[in-house]
């Protein structure tokens, strides 16, 4: 019997013989044909984020032996947000206009990316100006957080924050966006292979969502409780400075009395 579970897009040919993206009637102007096999190309993109999670980590136990691993993981988080927001990300708004043209590595993966949702590679105006957008604030932001948690900065909570909270604002309006596609458009933009969409579309953006929801949990906590804290030690010095004063008139009143 056939396994059919998770067939690649060579198993369906498109009516387009033109590209393999759906649906089958978008234009792709000058797509040229990805060289590099499936296997190939997540080899070399999983491989480079497990060595930037690798040295990263490295990196900053080096520079700072007192992180816990807590903090380690979230710094290493971040370094990897910034590859990818800068240059993976910054890649696409870049070349968006012609990314059916591109065959260099990044443009390969790219189509392969586009495999799970078209809209990659028609110049759709909410993914190019969401990934502009991610690329230019969120990448560099990411790389200044980490160096904040590295050097326990005041402003680390206040920044993971803000950049958390973009990062799942984004992910939740692409997520919305091609959901809205489909069911009010009955526009499907994944091929109707299994894998590209459970695996690309799914799964690899689902970080986006669990790992930035953690952490504004944790900013906002933490934020929380610091303001609880300056309450306190500004209750108890304000109660200090009443209980000084009220001595302070007792004494006097207590001297005037009883001077002869």
């Amino acid at each position: 019997m056939e396994d059919t579970k998770f067939p690649l897009a060579s198993a369906i040919i498109s009516d387009d013989p033109e590209h393999p993206f759906f649906p089958v009637h978008i234009k792709v102007p000058g797509y040229v044909a990805t060289s590099l096999p499936t296997a190939a190309l997540l080899t070399i993109f999983f491989g480079a984020l497990a060595a930037i999670l690798t040295t990263s980590k490295v990196f900053l136990k080096r520079s700072n032996p007192t992180l816990s691993k807590g903090e380690v993981w979230t710094a290493s988080w971040f370094i990897l947000c910034g590859f990818i927001h800068l240059f993976f990300e910054g890649y696409f708004s870049y070349n968006s206009l012609d990314m059916g043209s591109r065959t260099d590595l990044f443009g390969q993966l790219w189509k392969e990316y586009a495999l799970s949702d078209s809209r990659y590679m028609t110049r759709d105006a909410f993914v190019v100006c969401m990934e502009s957008c991610t690329a230019y604030l969120w990448g560099p932001l990411s790389f200044l957080c980490a160096y904040y948690i590295t050097i326990d900065h005041s402003l680390r909570h206040p920044l993971q924050l803000i950049v958390s909270l973009g990062e799942l604002y984004g992910l939740i309006l692409y997520y919305g966006t091609c959901a809205f596609e489909e069911l009010v458009h009955g526009v499907v933009l994944s091929r109707p292979e299994r894998f590209y969409y459970c695996v690309y579309y799914a799964v690899c953006n689902s970080f986006w969502l669990f790992t930035p929801g953690w952490l504004i949990y944790q900013s906002v906590r933490e934020t929380s409780m610091a303001f609880a804290r300056t309450k306190t030690n500004f209750a108890g010095y304000c109660l200090q400075n009443v209980q000084t004063i009220s001595t302070s008139l007792l004494l006097v009143l207590f001297s005037s009395n009883t001077w002869p």
